[in-house]
């Protein structure tokens, strides 16, 4: 946990940086906020950034920020990395 303020920030973290994965940090946010970095943005950037999306609205959590580092993960990857990470977090 890192410390701000006096207060402590809880951060939820799941994955690896190996080839075929992603690592999702999530923390808690006033507003929803998901940032994609990946490999293949270019063209799959739109389908995982609505992947988390979808994922964020069926579990009904929209005050979370979602920062993916992908390397190439594919989409079941992906949701089981988010739902780890929201796990983690406390927000599940």
């Amino acid at each position: 946990m890192l410390a701000l303020s006096g207060d402590f920030m809880k951060v939820g973290v799941s994955g690896t940086l190996e080839s075929n994965d992603c690592i999702i940090t999530v923390t808690k946010s006033k507003e929803l906020i998901i940032e994609v970095n990946s490999v293949v943005y270019e063209f799959f950037g739109t389908q995982i950034y609505n992947l988390i999306e979808d994922t964020l609205k069926e579990l009904n959590i929209n005050n979370v920020k979602v920062v993916i580092d992908d390397k190439g993960a594919l989409d079941f990857t992906i949701k089981s990395r988010l739902i780890t990470a929201l796990e983690r977090l406390g927000v599940l």
